[in-house]
């Protein structure tokens, strides 16, 4: 026994010190201008590994010139020393036992304008290029399996995270946009491009901040930027198609299905896809998944024009209820001409949805003594069928001016069946009982087309570019309602009072509007430009929703209370100036837009015409200052005028809840917000650390509040009536900060720490009336929403080998109401965290397992929730290539996926549950064929 303990800790002795010795190599040296001497301190200085290019360890040359890495594993490698404006520098080198150590001297580098141009310096590709601002990974330089896709790739970017929805963070940022060779591929969709485009066809993918259409023409930075990655596919994988093919059967009747093909030629592109399943993947882009709506809502937008929208309940999947989804599309572009002078890029798309489900809410009304609670129950079915054709055309007409033409139209069916019954308790005697059906049918048809003309003139800086576009949209509505309503004598428990409504409520909508904006940017000097616009926008519309009482089984008694018919005309003149500079490092722009509307409304069906003229006022103010090519720091300032909507000056009274009401109030005068916004990032690509601060703060003055009136006693009892008017004593406002550090730890690791408040403090009026008018009270309630959370994640993967995420943290959940002096909070203990868990095995086996963790603390008498959701699967690859796939899946599997939502509003504390997917287990199969160029593997 002494022998074999004596025999095991001489092992792993020995195996430790083996460990010690293997990482036991180091690399030293200088490096200094070849012509000048000087020490150029912070070059980047890369051990790369010497057969693939991979980056193995890195460091920054130090203020005296001189940098050393150590706990290098032995091997072959190539030493990259870069530094801006400077030729790269690479030899190769060995560590082995008989050279545990290199001392490269004095590295001499060289100027790129000193070289001469007949020589050519080689070297292999290096892992991460710095072009300005653009950062370059070289997909040669990263290890993927057989098949992966782009994501695949991106995860071994040093900095860059991608979770399982295939969201992708850089630097604390998300990625908004994913082009494939500049252009975009079905819309604006990342995960079109990310999931399905193969790793093996990548060549380089490139990060940067994209600018906006305008700054982009005028080349004055606006500040208004998108994170952005560009795929380049390789030139031998220009041509060829490839796509995916998968389906999969489950439990509980659940089924899912994908198909996906694109054909590439050069420079023109065609793809397909189509998805049909009921597990919750519906195959739609957020973009994608528009709200099916109906007709009949008129808002007064931001830069103060009107238009008449459709209302009603918008229709997309957000978890509640159970999903079919129906989606495909098609996509097509291509370019063509002497230097591109053509361009098009269009696409066709379709989305049927259809969801069913229950919700389950408890609202509490808090009035001071008295406490209303509701209690309802809702069964829904609801669908919508959008069809949507867009095309934008790019003419070069020459190496000045182009034109952008853009034009889509779509087609939108949407059905929304409610079945709901609801209960009031008064301070927990029964109050009220009321019971609905309702059913929404729209049919919805709207086209857009502009036109955007751009010309650079002989001085340089000076532009002139001009916007055209047009939007029709026209609806039509139909409606049913059934509603019965009781109330109760609080004393007795008696019925008071019983009414009954059996209605049908036609509508449609028509809206022609016309815009336009003339731009012209003048420079004043070299680093001061001004930008000056105007612009002409008109609206015409009209909105008709009748309600027909059902008389001797007919519905022909209108009601005039919930009846409207209005026609609307507006004209809104805009203009503008802005002062841009830009000097160096610093970039600051100030100005402002001011809109004059005019507009008519005439409400037909009760006779009454009303006019509103207003001045809207937009101010605007950005300084952005770069420490360096990675390194930003950004401030903005913007303020505009709110002006009330049609809908609360004058609404058309929903009778839907027997016990709600809104009036409208025509004395509402405009509100004016103030927000500020500020950034602050600071990243390092090759070591993948990363800061990023955010930060905002935002006021309002003389706001839109409600002014919530319930009655308490009487016929009306338990009614609601709520109406919006301004404040003055208070000034609403909200705020956020968010601090994230991220880095790259031992092995690889990627850490990040992300610390996070937000607040908002919003006011109501509540008047508590009686029949008695001297009892009547009426105070401004104040309720605030906000929060204080930390987490920290680490994630590593390892191509072949695994894919780790971890991540987690507490929050601190504010909810605060103060009415009448009395404060009653919400507030609640809450953790959320998240583990990912990827893993090959032998034998070309594959096993993922995902949980997410949800915890919200109990409440002011509301119990707390708790939910840990487990999703799992085993998957088997075949052939060469990993074109095929066998996946055994388990979702949810402890079976804990309960809805649940909770809310501070005003002085209501809202709580529902709702059904949604839960435990399934699922067996699906998936091919990938790809015939892409040469060289290419077949199946």
């Amino acid at each position: 026994m002494k022998f074999l303990t004596y025999t095991i800790v001489s092992l792993l002795l020995l195996l430790s010190f083996s460990s010690k010795a293997q990482n036991a190599f180091s690399v030293k040296g200088a490096v200094v201008d070849t012509t000048a001497a000087a020490k150029l301190h912070n070059a980047s200085v890369l051990v790369l590994r010497a057969k693939d290019s991979v980056m193995v360890k890195f460091t920054r040359v130090s203020q005296d010139g001189n940098f050393a890495i150590s706990n290098i594993p032995g091997g072959k490698y190539l030493l990259l020393v870069t530094y801006p404006e400077y030729a790269d520098y690479t030899e190769s080198f060995s560590l082995d036992a008989t050279a545990p150590a290199k001392d490269f001297g004095r590295i001499g580098m060289v100027l790129k304008a000193k070289l001469l141009q007949d020589i050519v310096i080689k070297g292999k590709a290096t892992a991460i290029k710095i072009k300005g601002d653009t950062t370059v990974f070289n997909a040669a330089a990263f290890v993927v399996q057989p098949n992966a896709k782009v994501e695949d790739l991106m995860k071994q970017f040093p900095g860059v995270t991608v979770d399982k929805d295939g969201k992708i963070s850089a630097n604390g940022k998300t990625v908004e946009k994913v082009l494939l060779g500049g252009e975009e591929f079905f819309g604006d969709d990342p995960t079109l491009v990310t999931k399905n485009i193969r790793a093996d066809m990548v060549k380089e993918v490139q990060m940067f901040e994209k600018k906006s259409d305008q700054a982009a023409f005028t080349g004055i930075d606006d500040g208004k930027k998108t994170l952005t990655m560009n795929v380049v596919l390789k030139d031998d994988k220009k041509s060829g198609y490839f796509g995916k093919v998968d389906a999969g059967v489950a439990t509980q009747a659940f089924y899912s299905g994908q198909v996906m093909m694109n054909k590439f030629q050069n420079k023109e592109k065609f793809a397909f896809n189509a998805t049909l399943s009921n597990n919750g993947r519906t195959g739609l882009s957020f973009q994608d998944e528009q709200k099916y709506g109906d007709a009949g809502n008129v808002t007064v937008m931001d830069g103060g024009g009107i238009m008449i929208t459709t209302s009603g309940n918008d229709l997309y999947y957000d978890g509640r209820g159970f999903p079919i989804s129906r989606s495909g599309g098609v996509h097509y572009d291509n370019k063509w001409g002497a230097k591109d002078k053509y361009t098009i890029n269009t696409n066709y798309k379709l989305g049927q949805l259809e969801v069913v489900g229950d919700v389950n809410n408890i609202n509490q009304n808090n009035l001071g003594t008295q406490v209303n609670t509701t209690i309802s129950n809702q069964r829904f079915s609801n669908s919508g069928l959008r069809q949507k054709l867009d095309a934008a055309s790019i003419l070069t007409i020459d190496s000045v001016s182009n034109v952008k033409i853009t034009i889509d139209g779509s087609l939108r069916n949407s059905t929304q069946n409610t079945d709901r019954d609801e209960t009031i308790y008064n301070n927990d005697k029964l109050q009220n009982y009321s019971t609905s059906v309702n059913s929404v049918k729209t049919d919805q048809r709207v086209m857009n087309a502009s036109a955007f003309y751009t010309r650079k003139l002989k001085k340089k800086g000076r532009t002139l570019s001009l916007l055209l576009g047009t939007t029709i949209d026209n609806a039509e509505r139909e409606e049913s309602l059934y509603t019965t309503a009781d109330n109760y004598d609080l004393l007795t428990g008696t019925v008071k009072s019983s009414r009954i409504v059996d209605q049908k409520k036609p509508g449609s909508s028509k809206s022609t509007a016309f815009n336009s904006n003339l731009t012209y940017t003048e420079p004043l000097t070299q680093a001061l430009s001004l930008v000056v616009n105007y612009g002409i926008n008109t609206n015409n519309a009209t909105s008709e929703r009748l309600a027909y009482n059902k008389v001797n089984g007919q519905y022909d008694d209108l009601d005039p209370l919930v009846s409207n018919s209005f026609k609307l005309n507006q004209i809104a003149h805009q203009g503008g100036a802005i002062l841009n500079y830009l000097k160096g490092k610093t970039t600051l722009n100030f100005g402002t837009r001011v809109t004059d509307v005019q507009f008519k409304q005439d409400n037909e069906l009760k006779g009454m015409i009303y006019e509103r003229h207003f001045i809207n006022w937009m101010p605007q103010a950005t300084y952005q200052y770069r420490f360096g090519q990675q390194s930003v720091f950004n401030f903005n300032y913007n303020g505009s005028t709110q002006q009330p909507s049609i809908s609360q000056l004058q609404p058309v009274l929903d009778n839907t809840n027997p016990y709600f009401q809104n009036i409208g109030n025509e004395n509402l005068k405009p509100s004016f917000s103030n927000r500020f916004n500020l950034y602050y990032t600071n990243y390092k690509p090759l070591s993948g650390q990363r800061f990023y601060v955010s930060g905002g703060y935002a006021f309002t003055t003389n706001a839109f509040v409600s002014n919530t009136t319930n009655i308490l006693d009487g016929v009306d009892q338990g009614k609601t009536i709520s109406q919006t008017v301004n404040t003055s004593e208070k000034n609403p406002y909200n705020y956020n900060l968010s601090i994230n550090y991220g880095r790259n730890i031992w092995g690889g690791v990627q850490a990040a720490l992300t610390a996070s408040t937000s607040n908002n403090v919003s006011f109501n009026q509540v008047t508590r009336q009686y029949t008695d008018a001297s009892k009547n009270t009426t105070a401004l309630n104040r309720s605030e929403n906000g929060s204080y959370a930390l987490n920290f994640s680490l994630s590593k993967y390892a191509a072949n080998k695994y894919d780790l995420y971890l991540s987690g943290g507490p929050q601190y959940s504010i909810r605060k109401l103060t009415q009448q002096g009395q404060i009653t909070n919400v507030n609640s203990k809450d953790f959320r965290g998240n583990a990912y868990f990827g893993y090959y095995l032998p034998a070309k086996f594959q096993i993922i397992s995902e949980a997410t963790y949800t915890y919200t603390g109990a409440a002011n008498g509301l119990d707390g929730f708790s939910r840990t959701i487990v999703t799992a699967s085993l998957s088997k690859m075949f052939f060469k290539s990993n074109a095929l796939k066998v996946t055994a899946s388990a979702n949810d599997l402890l079976n804990q996926n309960n809805g649940f939502n909770r809310s501070v509003n005003g002085n209501q504390i809202n709580q529902n549950t709702f059904t949604t997917i839960k435990r399934y287990f699922m067996l699906s199969v998936s091919w990938d064929f790809n015939k892409m160029g040469a060289g290419t593997p077949k199946q």
